[in-house]
């Protein structure tokens, strides 16, 4: 009989988890990004009565006898597919239209000859919700203040300056936090050097790490540009901007992905972010729509360590608004009424044993 009640307590435990689960679900009906969680129970141990047997030419076989003592939570499993686009009216909101992560973190350190370091895609946090925003110091940052990392705009020359061509830009390969390029400052001489306030940016060269403008010639430090019209193309993820001081567009970076191969194995961390640990198996950095090619961090396709950029397939992004909550209202609400019935049947096993304790007793009065 005890063996009844340690089954039923094994239901409510299970019933219980459960329903903290369709708690958080219901709880996160109207969070933007946020991913539903499904549970699952399975069968708990088995004690063998008697065992099975194969049978002989004279005497037929028979099968095991066993007993069960409950269940326990299986898995917890995430939804991650693509859910509604909810419209802000923010253009800089913008909602991933298939599979992939937005990648961002803390700004890396610059070292004192103005190189970043290397970040990896399997470091960064990732999130789905893009609220995103250009802060005070030209930084593109989520809600929380995390920057969003990219691929930027780059100079083409060893030292930072002036993009030559300013309608075929390049773009650095390394995979830094987007922000706005710099604005030239007062140059040592009036005849020579870019005019004030025109946009500079990274320079780089083949292999090695973007070198970043931070002071003018007379060593005044240096801030972003004041732009205007902000503008995100959601097929390649690419980020324009018009310069205030010289009303001239000009390309700021292009929005990476993170291309996780098992989507589903990410882990919560807080808030709308998760870490691409055990379980999710690959995290690498790739370019929406494939409009950024080549290889990370500026490397040659025979150089060591060599990691090309992913193309995201049909993963689009679309901006204005932001990707509705996963919570399936209906359905969580008749799990809910199931969790509790089951719930319910549990403590109704434990009664009965108590009663039938209760009879064993008082057998001998």
């Amino acid at each position: 009989m005890t063996g009844a009640m340690y089954a039923a307590i094994s239901g409510l435990k299970s019933h219980m988890q459960k329903l903290n689960v369709i708690g958080n679900n219901i709880a996160n009906v109207n969070t933007y990004g946020y991913k539903s969680a499904r549970t699952t129970f399975q069968e708990s141990l088995y004690t063998t009565l008697t065992g099975g047997s194969n049978g002989t030419a004279t005497v037929g076989g028979v099968n095991p006898s066993q007993i069960g003592y409950g269940c326990s939570l299986g898995t917890i499993d995430l939804d991650m597919s693509t859910k509604n686009y909810s419209p802000t009216g923010n253009g800089m909101d913008c909602m991933i239209n298939g599979d992939g992560f937005f990648m961002v973190g803390n700004k890396p350190a610059m070292g004192a000859d103005g190189k970043l370091a290397t970040v990896e895609a399997k470091d960064l946090t990732l999130t789905r919700v893009g609220n995103f925003k250009f802060d005070s110091q030209g930084y593109l940052v989520d809600g929380q203040g995390n920057v969003v990392y990219g691929f930027v705009t780059q100079s083409g020359t060893t030292t930072a300056g002036v993009i030559a061509d300013a309608d075929k830009p390049t773009v650095s390969t390394q995979l830094v936090p987007i922000r706005l390029p710099m604005a030239a400052g007062i140059p040592a001489d009036a005849a020579a050097g870019p005019a004030e306030g025109t946009a500079l940016y990274p320079g780089v060269t083949a292999g090695e790490l973007g070198v970043y403008p931070t002071v003018d010639a007379k060593g005044n430090a240096l801030q972003s540009i004041q732009a205007d019209s902000i503008q995100i193309d959601g097929a390649t993820g690419k980020i324009t901007a018009v310069n205030k001081a010289d009303s001239k567009t000009v390309v700021v970076g292009y929005i990476a992905m993170a291309s996780v191969s098992n989507p589903n194995g990410v882990s919560h961390i807080s808030g709308p972010y998760y870490r691409a640990g055990e379980g999710a198996g690959e995290c690498s950095a790739a370019s929406i729509g494939g409009a950024v090619t080549g290889y990370l961090n500026n490397l040659a396709a025979d150089a060591a360590n060599a990691k090309s950029i992913k193309n995201t397939g049909k993963t689009e992004l679309i901006t204005g608004g932001l990707e509705s909550s996963g919570t399936d209202l209906a359905t969580e609400i008749s799990e809910m009424i199931t969790t509790q019935r089951g719930y319910q049947a549990n403590t109704r096993i434990i009664t009965v044993t108590d009663s039938m304790l209760e009879e064993l007793v008082n057998m001998k009065r």
